[in-house]
């Protein structure tokens, strides 16, 4: 190979990674708005998932404490089995989308 063939080549490498760039670029662009919403969509439905199931279970908790008082505190036990559970929701949402993003980043 000769001098002018080095070149070539590394402008074809230089011309293609100019070009997914701008590609991601232009992407980026197409999805500004949606993925702002998409976001807060996101960010809200991670809260409701882990503070729905720890209020649930805090309404249990009082409400069976009432009911048949005892030694510990239901409310307490049914607060944190809650908040776990409320975790575990949220971690399958966002892995979920995860999952979701790299794939269409894959296919794309």
């Amino acid at each position: 190979m000769d001098k002018r063939d080095y070149r070539e080549e590394g402008q074809d490498d230089f011309s293609s990674r100019i070009s997914e760039s701008e590609q991601r670029k232009l992407r980026a662009r197409k999805r500004g708005e949606q993925s702002m919403w998409f976001g807060l969509g996101m960010f809200g439905m991670v809260g409701w998932s882990v503070a729905v199931p720890t209020l649930i279970g805090i309404a249990l908790g009082i409400w069976i404490d009432r009911r048949w008082p005892g030694r510990f505190s239901w409310t307490l036990t049914l607060l944190f089995v809650g908040l776990a559970l409320g975790c575990l929701i949220a971690y399958h949402w966002v892995n979920r989308e995860r999952k979701t993003i790299e794939r269409e980043r894959r296919d794309e």
